[in-house]
């Protein structure tokens, strides 16, 4: 049973206008009839598309708009688009209609073309692509199925991404993988499409017009997603021995995986393609590659109509040289048969979907599910790069610094890899920061306080160094008096810059010992300077109460503001007074001051010996320590 027959607009009027007379081809998005314009009685293609797509008014409105821009597009080998309308459910585009095939068709029936056949089809395309590019379009599709070759020859460029704004535009495992096969790597990791990705793509159409085969093949997109991202399209002549050079070069132009290398647009592809060809000898352009899969004939003996060539203006009428032959049109029997759709259709289907689920998986997992984006570092703190890459699930590998004279110390100035790049999501980054520029004077910081001064350094790029202090009457306490080196000096950053502060005027200290902590207190606070009470007593000389000992001691000079320990004595400690007495001077000194006690001597008038007659504390008795011990020597 003829499946064409199922199709619910298969013999419609749609809008009054096109009656719809056959399906041509089915994709994701949207359906090909050819139809006839009843009013102007002519052949078109109606590109309908899908119910369910139509209730995304985003999506028809960009349809409609996009078909509007491209119908301006007034191109010999570009698809007409005449028409847009609705009706129900059904949007559709009024296209022209090419009688003919595809360039799949051509590489599927006759495998690798010669040079010459390759080059009369890209040109066509290029200058299709080129007058897309100047007028502002971008293709973003392009693959052989989207290159039409009519019976007359001519090459035309169709599907102007009119519906390539949601995703996959397939349903069959072959368009999956044709559509992977000619994306560009930032097309996939940014999903960003320009000029220069219609070039990619034309580079890995022409390679494969030169070899049969596709540059990047694999057993799911996802390999080919992979190939694609880190591996550059080979030589054809690695494939085809022989090919000549400069056709290695216009594919290795083409299909550079950074886009700045590409050619700018078709345009510019397009006179490199001449430029080449000006190159070939006619043997070059005509040989036969090994991978050919059916005899070229004479040109004289083919049946097909001629291929033309696109030249530069001024150089006259096209030398046509190649033909292709077309694949016979099938029986009428066999091509009811070749319609009809077997019972499998339906499960046929159904695999497709899941294998589409699938593809998107692994396209997804390829693309985003095992990397990540390293964030903006640009400009930021290091504390600050290195949260951000925490939040993104990457590690900060090292730091490294370098001088910058437009970014401020401290900040980020780069990162490896760079802000933006595709990285797995456990990798990790290094960052460069700036150390400010690569000379830098010391800055005047006399007169600020410290911590001021120390921040003011940091910021020109240096390092406070060691501080010491000193008196100063012009300077208040804790403000800087100068640096070494001195300001105005150049350094190269992160050298470091002591500083001398003040410790504001000189204070002399008084002496406090033998008052009571209150009047001692008093005293200092007279001086402006403060006291501090040690915890604990001694015992000392002094009563008990009263300041023992103190720190700094009498006229010690300190600054204003500082502080004086004091040590509160318990009184004297009472030890044992030995007995000197019949013993001679110099013993009994010497006896009483082992003791802990200072020593007085009294000699009586015309007293001429040297022994100890008396002592003002008996020996055995007690007295408080480093109290004085008065001893007599005999008289007359």
């Amino acid at each position: 049973m003829d499946m064409t027959l199922q199709d619910p607009l298969v013999g419609r009027l749609l809008d009054g206008r096109y009656r719809v007379d056959a399906r041509i081809a089915v994709g994701g998005m949207a359906t090909v009839y050819r139809a006839m314009d009843t009013r102007l009685d002519r052949v078109l293609a109606l590109k309908v598309m899908h119910p369910a797509l139509a209730t995304d008014a985003s999506f028809v409105e960009r349809f409609i708009r996009e078909a509007k821009s491209v119908a301006r597009l007034a191109h010999p080998n570009v698809v007409a688009v005449f028409d847009q309308g609705a009706q129900g459910a059904y949007v559709y585009l009024a296209m022209e209609y090419v009688a003919g095939c595809t360039l799949r068709d051509v590489l599927r029936e006759r495998g690798a073309l010669q040079p010459r056949a390759a080059l009369d089809i890209l040109e066509p395309v290029l200058a299709a692509l080129g007058a897309a590019h100047r007028a502002g379009f971008v293709h973003r599709d392009m693959k052989p199925e989207n290159v039409l070759i009519g019976d007359d020859g001519r090459v035309k460029v169709a599907d102007f991404g009119l519906v390539r704004a949601v995703g996959s535009d397939t349903n069959t495992t072959g368009s999956v993988l044709g559509t992977v096969s000619y994306l560009a790597p930032e097309q996939i990791e940014h999903g960003t499409a320009d000029t220069r990705t219609d070039v990619y793509a034309c580079g890995v159409v022409l390679y494969e017009m030169l070899t049969g085969a596709k540059p990047h093949t694999g057993d799911s997109p996802a390999q080919v997603i992979y190939q694609h991202l880190n591996e550059d399209v080979p030589a054809p002549s690695a494939v085809v021995p022989g090919l000549p050079v400069e056709l290695d070069h216009l594919v290795a132009s083409a299909a550079a995986r950074d886009p700045e290398v590409r050619p700018f647009d078709a345009v510019a592809l397009l006179a490199e393609a001449r430029t080449a060809r000006a190159a070939l000898t006619d043997e070059q352009l005509d040989a036969v590659p090994p991978q050919a899969l059916a005899e070229v004939h004479d040109a004289a003996e083919d049946r097909t109509s001629v291929i033309p060539r696109v030249l530069p203006a001024g150089q006259g009428t096209a030398h046509h040289t190649s033909r292709l032959e077309m694949p016979p049109p099938l029986p009428p029997e066999q091509d009811r048969q070749a319609r009809r759709g077997p019972r499998r259709g339906m499960l046929a289907a159904i695999v497709a979907v899941l294998l589409v689920l699938a593809v998107g998986s692994g396209v997804w997992y390829i693309n985003s599910g095992q990397f990540t984006r390293v964030p903006s570092l640009l400009g930021q703190t290091e504390k600050v790069a290195e949260q951000r890459l925490s939040a993104s699930g990457l590690e900060l590998k090292s730091v490294k610094r370098a001088y910058s004279d437009s970014v401020e110390r401290g900040k980020v100035i780069g990162s490896d890899p760079k802000s933006g790049a595709r990285i797995r999501g456990n990798g990790a980054v290094t960052i460069t920061v700036s150390r400010g520029p690569e000379i830098v004077k010391v800055p005047h910081v006399e007169g600020i306080a410290l911590a001021e001064a120390r921040q003011t350094l940091k910021k020109s790029g240096l390092v406070p160094g060691m501080v010491t202090r000193e008196f100063s009457g012009e300077f208040d306490r804790g403000d800087v008096i100068r640096t070494d080196p001195e300001a105005g000096t150049q350094r190269h950053p992160d050298s470091a810059v002591a500083l001398v502060v003040s410790k504001g005027s000189p204070v002399d200290v008084p002496d406090v010992t033998g008052l009571s902590v209150q009047d001692a207190t008093a005293a200092l606070d007279e001086e402006g300077l403060k006291a501090e009470v040690l915890p604990g007593r001694v015992n000392s000389p002094e009563a008990e109460g009263d300041i023992a000992h103190q720190s700094p001691g009498q006229g010690a000079q300190v600054a204003e503001g500082d502080t004086v320990t004091l040590t509160v004595s318990k009184g004297p400690r009472m030890i044992d007074v030995p007995d000197v007495t019949g013993k001679d001077v110099d013993q009994a000194t010497s006896l009483l001051k082992a003791a802990g006690f200072e020593v007085k001597v009294d000699r009586p008038f015309l007293s001429f010996s040297d022994k100890i007659a008396s002592q003002s504390v008996d020996g055995g008795e007690q007295a408080p320590e480093g109290s004085t011990i008065t001893i007599k020597t005999k008289g007359l």
